[in-house]
């Protein structure tokens, strides 16, 4: 059962209980966070008084989305600072501890794992747990689970009276989880308008539930990946947001494209090798970088831009010349390279947002996993499992035991 979309909108629940369930999880996610925010919730050793740093330890679906979302969307001077522990490199997850200091008092562990046995994500906790205790201070206080119910992870907070635990549901991967507690979360204790952010992804849904094909954006979007990749993922997709605050946009779809669509057999048990490959960075950083391959190399590849057209919020811009800001200097970037890779007959995209806003990312993560869905239809593949993935946990187990 597939259902991430029933998250920003539970009407669409196929029954109450179901809705219910989502509807009550959003309003403890929003008082969890208000009641942290605001000191109600406080750490209990910290001489500040109250939480200062989220520390969140997850991996994959469970790190990219609230990573892109931080950087996107959270305020200059957010009430609680994030940084994440997503990996098991040891060197890592010390920079990360090293760097809280003795905030590591004031710190909330959020820790993510739909099974709750990833390992990563174990060995995360475990280091982290180990740092607490160097410190002389009590996990269970300041640790945070989101996880399925009855999970190992799940278990273990509730029998160790963790801060509190927040459920994810078998029907959501994690990849599209970010409208979950997995990413509504975070978002919100960094004092991220969740509310609005499950609004933009809810009428993005709505837009794209139209059979007619030239009123429905992600069915426009996935027939542009399929005619410019054959349909058989002959060029990659490289993704360019012109807004330093999109700048991991391309890691985030990284995972929601690949591994929804890099798949070894179709439907009919064919053997399909189907995939498109995803890469990025941001504009005009991208001038300086690969874009003298991307016109004039091999022409293996598709580009997305990603525009947005207010620079500044509104009074707040500056004129570098007479008529002419740095905004403008962007446009033309973008402007410029998209026409050169033009003239070369290299193939784009243009993907056009007002502002970077939570309700314009909650349409944009919501546009590409729609999109996704349709492209996965159109080659006749299953975009919602990763037997790939399992299958080097799998390995990776029986290596290490």
């Amino acid at each position: 059962m597939v259902g991430h979309y029933w998250l920003r909108n539970p009407k669409l629940a196929p029954n109450s209980f179901l809705r219910l369930q989502i509807e009550n999880n959003i309003e403890a996610i929003s008082a969890f966070a208000d009641d942290v925010v605001g000191g109600k919730i406080k750490p209990p050793s910290s001489p500040e008084g109250r939480f200062t740093q989220i520390l969140s330890v997850g991996i994959g679906g469970s790190a990219l989305g609230p990573q892109f979302v931080a950087e996107a969307l959270a305020p200059d001077n957010p009430p609680l600072k994030i940084r994440f522990i997503d990996n098991t490199d040891p060197a890592g997850i010390d920079h990360q501890i090293a760097q809280l200091g003795s905030e590591l008092a004031s710190t909330l562990v959020i820790v993510v794992s739909k099974s709750g046995g990833t390992p990563e994500t174990r060995n995360g906790l475990l280091e982290v747990q180990k740092a607490f205790r160097e410190a002389g201070l009590n996990f269970s206080k300041q640790g945070v689970a989101i996880t399925q119910e009855n999970s190992l992870l799940d278990n273990t907070a509730r029998i160790e009276g963790w801060l509190a635990r927040f459920p994810m549901f078998d029907w959501v991967g994690g990849r599209t989880s970010e409208m979950s507690a997995v990413g509504l979360l975070a978002a919100a204790l960094q004092g991220i308008d969740i509310k609005e952010m499950l609004t933009g992804a809810s009428l993005m849904d709505e837009a794209t539930r139209t059979p007619v094909v030239k009123n429905n954006p992600a069915a426009l979007l996935a027939l542009c990946w399929y005619w410019a990749s054959d349909g058989v993922g002959s060029k990659d997709m490289v993704v360019l947001p012109y807004k330093d605050s999109l700048l991991l946009f391309s890691r985030y779809l990284q995972q929601l494209v690949m591994e929804s669509l890099g798949k070894e057999f179709d439907l009919d048990g064919n053997r399909v090798n189907q995939g498109l490959s995803v890469y990025g960075n941001k504009g005009s950083t991208d001038q300086h970088a690969y874009i003298q391959q991307l016109r004039e190399g091999v022409h293996n590849f598709f580009a997305t831009f990603i525009e947005v057209l207010r620079d500044r919020p509104p009074g707040h811009d500056w004129e570098l010349e007479p008529g002419v800001t740095c905004g403008d200097y962007l446009f033309g970037m973008l402007q410029g390279t998209r026409s050169a890779l033009y003239a070369n007959g290299r193939e784009s995209i243009t993907v056009t947002v007002q502002e970077v806003t939570p309700r314009s990312v909650g349409a944009l993560i919501a546009l590409y996993e729609r999109a996704v869905g349709i492209y996965a239809s159109l080659v006749n593949i299953n975009a919602y499992h990763q037997p790939g993935t399992d299958s080097s946990l799998y390995l990776l187990l029986w290596l290490l035991f």
